[in-house]
Parts: C-alpha cells; structure tokens; sequence
C-alpha cells in the first residue's frame, strides 16, 4: 500500500527506454564506483541536489521497477512507480511537471522518459503488470564482424549463418506456449519461488530491414522474435530464443523443444544455450486496469478519440514523449 491519504504524497507511474549497453542492468547497483543502473540515474535526476528548483520532494525518491533487464538489455519502454511528497500545503507536481524534470536533469543520454501518469496510492509497477512483451532482433548472412552495421552491433544477434528455418523454429515455439513449468529456460540466481509461467505468445517474422544498412548490404536478413506473459523467469526469453535460433539453424528438431521443456532441467545438454544480451529489448509492459497501458498505445488512443483518457484514476503528461529480463 501507498500513503496515506492527505500526506501530500502522489504516486505516479512512469515510463522510460533506454539502451543497455554501459549499464549493469536497469536495478540500481548501491556501494559500487564502476558498475551503475539505469535505476541510479533516474533517481539521481530526482535528488536534492539535481532537482531542487522543480521537485524538492521531502523525502528521497525511489523508483521501483517495473521488470528488471540484465546487462547489455535495451527497453523500448519500461515502467516504474515513484513516490514524490510535497511540504504541507503545496499540491502535488502534474505528470508534465514530472516527465519534464526527469528529463531534463538526466545525465546519461541513452536514457529517455517518455511519460508519466498519477496513479492511486496503492498502485504497484511490477505487482500490476497483466502483460510483458520482450523483441529479440537477429540477423542472418553476417559472415564477418565486420560486416554489420557500427549503428546494429549492440542491438541485434549476428548469426554467420544464411538462412533460418523459420518454419521449423515456429513449430518448435507451439510447443511453449500456454502454461509450464518453464524451469529448464531459467538460469541461476532467479529469485523466483514458482517457475510456473504461462506464455501466451512467440512469434516470428522478417523485419523489413534496418535504416543502418546500406542498399548493396542486402545478404544480411534481420529477425524478430517476440514472446509475450504476465511475467517470465530470469534469462527465459534468452534462453528460449537460443533454442529456437538452434531448431531454426538444424541442430535441433522442433519436438526436442517439448523434451528439453519438460525435463524441467536447467543443467541439461541442450540448455548451456543462452542468447546474447545485446539483441534483447524489453518491448512493453501493460496495465489492465489503467487506460492506455503504454506510451504507444496511449498515443494512438488520443489521436483517434478526442478527450482521452477517460479514466478518472490516471492523469498524463509527457512533453517531450507525444511528438514511445
């Protein structure tokens, strides 16, 4: 639960991307001079010292994040909830207000807040998630290092390989969709007391190509795989991608797939697998019972129906985010 009623504390939700690559993952790391999280920039943009002249909360603030992205791991969009208390008297910040002092008192520039929501008290980022949505970029034909794009090499899976067989890799995927015990996709050091999870969806298609690549580069064929849940395992979408880059390269038939699901073991012969964090992007994350549920979609929502949003509950504003494991 929140505060209290009448503390002059408001809770908001917020939404943020960011590129992975120079943070040790999206959580706060406390005590370290090297290593740093996208946590310990947001909230360092919201301290005293950096944002007094728009915020001054009473207390420090504190993000709490939505899903927790490893090392190397992007987010096209990400969420958190974070409490700012005002002194007695003063009204609480809008949303603008909000977004706009994040982002200007941001000092890391592979990170952006795209928006921000007030949200009752007891509203919690990660317990009130219905749905997380992870895209894995690949790309085929990549012979050499070298021959992929500087703009692509933190951002996608370079496999030396042609071709997939994206047939065989969408067979091998029917068999981990719905509900299992995903415990052979999860890697040590989950915090996790169920491995219980339920995929409700794994696609794979072609991506038309990225704006990096120059017209003559056309052997190089890139890929999306997108896995939906309410929540997933730690390491899950890494460690299913690469069993199905295995199906899709030949050295895995689709049924192996359900036999390494359902040995339930982590340590078998199949699962020292693990795709690379840099082709990672943490794509969504939404809340059923909030209107709009992602910058995305709330941006569709307003242009299409005047005089959005209509829940009473949830106050937005963004203003450099309208013009998005």
């Amino acid at each position: 639960m929140g505060p209290a009623a009448g503390s002059g504390t408001a809770r908001y939700l917020v939404y943020f991307q960011y590129l992975g690559t120079e943070f040790n993952g999206v959580a706060a790391v406390r005590g370290s001079q090297r290593a740093v999280g996208v946590q310990n920039y947001l909230e360092a943009a919201l301290s005293p010292q950096e944002a007094a002249k728009r915020l001054n909360s009473v207390v420090p603030v504190k993000f709490t994040i939505s899903s927790r992205t490893d090392a190397g791991v992007h987010a096209l969009c990400n969420a958190a909830h974070l409490d700012v208390q005002r002194r007695s008297g003063q009204p609480p910040f809008s949303p603008e207000v909000l977004a706009e002092a994040l982002n200007a008192h941001l000092r890391h520039p592979a990170i952006r807040v795209l928006q921000a929501f007030r949200v009752p008290s007891d509203f919690h980022a990660r317990h009130a998630a219905t749905s997380r949505t992870y895209l894995y970029r690949l790309v085929t034909g990549c012979h050499r290092p070298d021959h992929l794009s500087v703009f692509e090499r933190n951002r996608c899976w370079a496999l030396q390989a042609d071709c997939l067989d994206v047939d065989a890799m969408q067979e091998a995927a029917q068999h981990l969709l719905g509900t299992h015990d995903f415990s052979a996709f999860q890697s040590a050091g989950s915090p996790s007391t169920s491995s219980v999870r339920t995929l409700r969806r794994a696609s794979m298609a072609p991506d038309p190509g990225s704006l990096f690549i120059l017209p003559g580069e056309n052997r190089l064929q890139f890929w999306n795989l997108e896995f939906e849940s309410q929540s997933f395992l730690y390491k899950q979408v890494r460690r299913m991608t690469a069993v199905l880059v295995a199906v899709g390269l030949g050295t895995l038939m689709p049924a192996q797939v359900k036999v390494i699901l359902e040995s339930r073991d982590p340590l078998g012969r199949h699962q020292a697998r693990v795709a690379p964090a840099h082709g990672l992007f943490l794509k969504s994350v939404l809340y059923g019972s909030l209107a709009g549920g992602n910058p995305a979609s709330v941006q569709r929502e307003s242009e299409e129906t005047p005089g959005w949003p209509k829940n009473p509950h949830l106050e937005t504003g963004s203003p450099k985010a309208r013009g998005v494991e």
